[in-house]
């Protein structure tokens, strides 16, 4: 492959096509914003990634997104954004074929991510995907059933073992990878990355705060991201109340900007604590409202990157993170920010109250975030991705008998996509 950073161009007659599926794209999620960002640049240098889901969400209206209406759509009880569908898969099988892929990736183990499954299986095309989530981890925080984590990791087991290549968003969820069964030359970690242009401290406008109803004067600790149990708020909720004991006087508000179903009990908890809840928030205004906070709160131990983690520090602000997950790979300790255990509130409150009452401080590690999470620009990590997708597609072309081990042998694209026939699995499942 001949290329400048961050520019792929194939040097093969045509560049490797791809078609992604994804049960996340007109969400509000770290994970929809980076499958908008990918599919921006790869129109923009005219390399043939095709994005398919099926939702009732608005998707942007570009000619390489494809979203075909499920024939039914049940929004998740205290997810406002989130969505379970049924999705016509014969319909996704014939704009598969439309698009004449040679590698289908799956970003999401859901309903569509099934379904990409299914269709590349059916016409033996090489399959890759992302672990976007940790299913088990969110399952083990929701319920606190060992049975159900069993399962849910045996599912995850299951879904994934056809696949050639997993990536990770982070090293360590390459190793939960191995965990479930994924052998090292099928595992590989993604470069992360973001559109580095959307958040930056030259949106700082003090201004934003009055539209919001909240003083401009007050320092803003800030918190991007579902407002869930699975994200570790209760924790967040006791840290606030410390860093209030800790600093009676000191003029300081906590503002969230999401929903989920822990909203309204956190809001309830924290009345009178000078904590703000705002909702959703998008576009250059949640640009505005980032680069104009003090300091990024993230306390979730269940996040395999945490795309907000990237966003915050590219605003400027000094970001406090777990020491779980993939978030606390890209934040630098005592730099950038802090990385704290999960289960120590008066440390985290401590870093949080110091912060404020240090704005030399908070201007010195807000300008050293801003200069480390520009190299994690969104060319670099599609760059990453999409060589790894031309490697998938050359493997494939290999005999059977050379396959490196590790991947799974499966039926290698033909010149022409055959015409669908009767498959048991795809007549079980409605069009």
């Amino acid at each position: 492959m001949n290329s400048r950073e961050g520019h792929p161009q194939s040097s093969r007659a045509r560049p490797v096509r791809v078609a992604l599926f994804t049960d996340t794209l007109g969400d509000v999620n770290g994970v929809s914003r980076f499958l908008n960002d990918i599919a921006d640049h790869a129109l923009e240098r005219d390399l043939p990634l095709h994005i398919l889901t099926s939702t009732r969400f608005a998707v942007r209206p570009i000619p390489t997104l494809h979203n075909t209406l499920p024939r039914a759509a049940i929004r998740l009880p205290g997810y406002p954004d989130l969505q379970i569908v049924l999705p016509p898969v014969r319909r996704l099988l014939q704009q598969v074929q439309a698009i004449h892929p040679d590698v289908i990736h799956v970003s999401t183990p859901g309903p569509v991510g099934f379904a990409g499954r299914l269709i590349a299986r059916r016409l033996g095309i090489p399959l890759a995907g992302v672990y976007h989530t940790d299913l088990p981890s969110y399952v083990e925080h929701l319920f606190d059933d060992e049975a159900l984590t069993h399962l849910a990791g045996g599912a995850m087991r299951q879904f994934y073992r056809p696949f050639r290549m997993v990536f990770s968003r982070s090293h360590e969820y390459s190793e939960s990878l191995a965990r479930l069964g994924i052998h090292a030359s099928r595992r590989v970690a993604l470069r992360p990355g973001f559109n580095t242009a959307r958040f930056h401290p030259r949106y700082r406008d003090e201004r934003c705060w009055a539209e919001c109803g909240i003083r401009a004067s007050s320092l803003k600790v800030l918190y991007v991201g579902r407002v869930s149990v699975e994200k570790n708020l209760p924790l967040l909720t006791e840290i606030w109340k410390r860093v209030r004991a800790l600093a009676p006087g000191l003029d300081a508000s906590l503002v969230v900007i999401g929903d989920g179903p822990y909203r309204a009990s956190m809001e309830s908890t924290l009345a009178g604590s000078n904590a703000h809840f705002l909702g959703f928030r998008h576009g250059e205004e949640l640009s505005r409202l980032y680069a104009s906070s003090d300091v990024f709160v993230f306390p979730s131990v269940t996040d395999t990157l945490g795309q907000v983690v990237l966003e915050s520090q590219a605003s400027g602000l000094p970001t406090l993170v777990t020491n779980v997950g993939g978030p606390k790979e890209v934040v630098i300790h005592d730099k950038t920010g802090y990385i704290i255990s999960a289960r120590e509130p008066a440390a985290w409150a401590e870093c949080i109250a110091r912060l404020l009452r240090d704005a030399a401080r908070r201007s010195e590690m807000g300008n050293e975030a801003h200069r480390h999470a520009s190299q994690f620009s969104i060319e670099r990590s599609f760059y990453h991705f999409w060589q790894l997708h031309e490697q998938i597609h050359e493997r494939s072309l290999v005999p059977s008998a050379e396959i490196p081990s590790g991947f799974i042998e499966s039926k290698p694209p033909t010149p022409e996509m055959p015409a669908p026939s009767r498959d048991p699995e795809l007549d079980s499942v409605p069009a």
